[in-house]
């Protein structure tokens, strides 16, 4: 249950929720939308089931379908009185194979099959001949690389490259259609990460306010430059806020790299550095490299953007089998669980919600399995490691945050609270693993919404902000003792500065017995 005021709203406003029923997962879950969820009542569910951010996914439908949902999302929003997040899903340059006659080609392995960008349909051919859209693949495909079809359904190994044509040798038959994927793992190419279709969806996402941009098939920290160099640009005029995970406070939308190449993996620390969060992306992760590889890749992944404090969206097939059975499979719902015991902030789930048979079931299931987790790493709470570049900035904040997680500890507190106008000092709490809530107040919309991708952080917002710290400590008193997150006489760590909406202020932290306050207690 949260606390938030609305923008038409003069004061604080409650969310109606069964906390005892319905008790949040620190870990949050990103759901994708589409035609199952199509309709308001769909996407209260799935609120209502755990879900607190959304996704659109511009690689399907067009401009009118996204606002729409995007509408509905904040219509939602409104009507339950709480933060929502929309992240927009950039297609990024998909290769894909050209018009093949028929009802497809069917290759077998051990075939010689051609491949080339433009195809003389007069000149008689030896062998299969597949048309590519990616007019320089005879140029940067080389010998020994890897040719993949229908997300490495068909397989093959480039055996001739003279800049004209490719000849490849089949390794893995099956069947070839008009304009299944091509992935070419091996081959460095020339392919902008932005099309002229991402541009597109970039400038709409700003001008509709969205709160996350991920940026598909990244390779290069260079490419999440690109974009975040244009979102500046976009959004001097625009109402873009600061992005809580950036070192600049350059108003624009914070950017998700997804890391699904190899490329990407090799050049992982210079991506985390540019980036505001990563996705984990292992569709495409799992066909551009050995499948039997992804599962360490995913925690060396998780490993680097914690290093530079940076949230990380774990994603693709978590419990595929629910888009069409009510129940997922127990390997499924061990790799939710081993999502969130690598330490991801945030869970994703694709066509379970999109199309899907049971959205609203789909997300309740990772609930229930985050607050199975959750409640066994609590009970084993380790000392967390500072993340290397906080340690290098020897900031206050990360200093209060590292010792209030020993106070949480040594107190046995159940929540922390603290005022992070930005979302900054909400992220450097989220970064020291604390497997408590942490409510977050801000008068700043854009933060509110932004802060819902870190774990354990629940945003507040509050856009009368207490002219002294002593005004917020008494209200977050009240709201927590009326909103069910602690009992009378629990403890409570409570962070804050003066004053308490400039970034930066933050300068105190003190243990707090729940109910103190209201008593007339100092």
């Amino acid at each position: 249950m949260q606390t938030v005021q609305t923008e038409t709203q003069p004061g604080p406003m409650q969310v109606h929720t069964d906390q005892g029923r319905h008790r949040p997962a620190l870990t949050k879950i990103l759901a994708t939308l589409g035609p199952a969820t199509d309709n308001e009542e769909t996407i209260v569910r799935i609120v209502e089931a755990g879900a607190c951010l959304f996704r659109l996914n511009f690689s399907h439908g067009n401009m009118e379908d996204h606002k729409r949902r995007l509408e509905l999302v904040r219509r939602v929003s409104y009507r339950l009185n709480t933060p929502l997040s929309v992240l927009g899903d950039l297609p990024g340059p998909k290769l894909r194979i050209g018009k093949v006659p028929g009802p497809g080609i069917e290759l077998l392995t051990g075939q010689e099959v051609e491949i080339r960008a433009d195809i003389d349909e007069s000149v008689p051919a030896e062998c299969p001949v597949l048309a590519s859209d990616f007019n320089k693949i005879a140029e940067e495909v080389k010998v020994g690389h890897r040719v993949l079809i229908n997300d490495g359904a068909v397989r093959m190994l480039c055996t001739e490259a003279d800049g004209k044509h490719l000849m490849c040798s089949v390794t893995s038959g099956g069947l070839v259609t008009t304009r299944k994927g091509l992935n070419l793992p091996d081959s460095t190419l020339s392919v902008p990460a932005l099309t002229e279709r991402d541009l597109e969806y970039v400038a709409w996402a700003v001008e509709n306010s969205l709160d996350f941009l991920a940026l598909s098939f990244v390779r290069t920290a260079a490419e999440v430059i690109d974009l975040r160099d244009r979102l500046i640009r976009l959004c001097i005029d625009g109402n873009c806020g600061t992005p809580l995970m950036a070192e600049d406070d350059s108003p624009r939308i914070p950017i998700v790299a997804k890391i699904e190449t190899p490329q990407a993996v090799n050049n992982i620390e210079s991506i985390v550095e540019v980036a505001d969060a990563i996705m984990v992306a292992r569709g495409d992760l799992g066909v551009e490299l050995d499948t039997a590889q992804v599962p360490m890749i995913q925690k060396r992944l998780v490993r680097s953007a914690h290093a530079l404090g940076k949230p990380v969206i774990v994603a693709t097939q978590m419990l595929e089998t629910m888009i069409e059975k009510p129940n997922a499979t127990r390997a499924e719902v061990s790799d939710v669980a081993n999502a969130i015991l690598d330490g991801a902030d945030c869970v994703m789930l694709s066509g379970e919600t999109a199309t899907g048979k049971y959205p609203t079931l789909a997300v309740e299931t990772m609930r229930r399995v985050a607050l199975a987790v959750e409640s066994e790493l609590r009970k084993d709470a380790v000392e967390p490691t500072v993340p290397i570049k906080l340690r290098q900035q020897r900031s206050l904040v990360p200093a209060l945050a590292h010792g209030a997680w020993h106070m949480a500890r040594d107190t046995n507190a159940e929540l922390v609270v603290i005022w992070s106008q930005t979302g900054s000092g909400a992220r450097y709490l989220s970064r020291h693993n604390f497997h408590i809530p942490i409510l977050a107040f801000s008068s700043d919309p854009h933060a509110v919404r932004r802060m819902n991708l870190l774990y354990a952080v629940f945003p507040v917002l509050w856009f009368d902000v207490p002219a002294h710290r002593s005004e917020f400590a008494r209200f977050a008193d009240k709201m927590v003792l009326e909103e069910k997150w602690v009992r009378p006489g629990e403890p409570i760590i409570l962070i804050g500065g003066k004053p308490l909406d400039r970034p930066g202020s933050t300068n105190t932290v003190a243990i707090r017995t729940a109910g103190d306050l209201i008593a007339g207690n100092p």
